[in-house]
């Protein structure tokens, strides 16, 4: 219990409290903030030695290839729309992948969010099962999937779409997870006083508070995923990474395709950011309203 005969605190005590309280704490964002500089420095320091000690030097010509990229699209910057055109089948692939792994991540996410939510989860023992499922597609790299797939099922955009997939699963499923926690268990419970089943309950108690999140959610994720199944295509998955790693691999004499590859992948990331972050903000907006 608190001491009631304590003298009251004066105005010079609270603000000598306050001032100690205030220069420990710059006291610990300082010490944070050396170590912080250490390790920084010494992180620079391991990777030059693991680099032979080449770091420094090869720092100063980290814009050499990009401006020979650009000296040799000028040079032909006639051929640029013929390679734009050439190309667009491949970008169309990339972004079946990517929204094919969004769909399919969103579904799986959807599932393992409410199965991991409490209140909602028909098996509340296992909410930790199924979150450990989310780490574990969560923690490993697409990349690293897509190589294990690739080896399992060959090269082309399967592999990519499924490792996108997984790892899109288990990001939605902790977004969706945090979304769940906030919504009322209200509805739930009127309908489960009725005999609905959890799949009803889930669908008419839960969908209808969190789908506008969820959508925005998962417009957010395509964007991400449109780069990485553009990146998975440096491994063998196809889609228009695979045709850049062909121009960049070749060298000079490709490098304008290599530029109209760099320009298709810009201009498709900006209008599918445009158009996704006026879906999300009308979704916002609307559930807000």
């Amino acid at each position: 219990m608190a001491d009631l005969t304590a003298a009251p605190l004066t105005t010079a005590d609270i603000r000598a409290q306050y001032g100690e309280m205030t220069r420990r704490k710059r006291l610990y964002g300082g010490i944070i903030l050396v170590v912080f500089v250490a390790l920084m420095m010494a992180g620079f320091r391991t990777a030059d030695g693991r680099n032979a000690g080449s770091f420094y030097d090869g720092i100063t010509h980290v814009f050499d290839y990009p401006n020979e990229v650009l000296a040799e699209a000028s040079e032909k910057v006639t051929e640029l729309p013929g390679h734009l055109v050439n190309f667009f089948p491949a970008l169309i692939e990339t972004l079946n992948i990517a929204a094919a792994s969004t769909l399919v991540g969103l579904v799986f996410g959807t599932l393992l969010s409410l199965l991991s939510t409490r209140g909602m989860a028909p098996w509340p023992r296992l909410i930790p099962l199924f979150r450990r499922i989310m780490d574990i597609c969560r923690a490993i790299p697409e990349i690293v999937i897509a190589l294990v797939l690739i080896f399992l099922l060959g090269g082309g955009p399967v592999p990519a779409m499924i490792a996108i997939a997984i790892h899109t699963a288990g990001a939605l499923g902790k977004l969706f997870s945090e979304v769940n926690e906030n919504a009322s268990l209200k509805p739930v419970e009127g309908l489960e006083s009725v005999g609905s089943s959890w799949g009803q309950r889930m669908w008419l108690g839960v969908i209808p508070q969190v789908g506008p999140n969820y959508v925005s959610y998962a417009l957010l994720r395509f964007e991400i995923n449109i780069r990485a199944s553009a990146i998975l295509g440096f491994v063998g998955a196809g889609g228009i990474g695979y045709e850049l790693k062909n121009a960049m691999s070749w060298g000079q004499g490709r490098y304008d395709e290599a530029a109209a590859i760099f320009l298709l992948l810009f201009i498709t990331i900006v209008v599918v950011d445009q158009i996704s972050s006026g879906m999300r903000d009308r979704l916002i907006h609307g559930a807000k309203a």
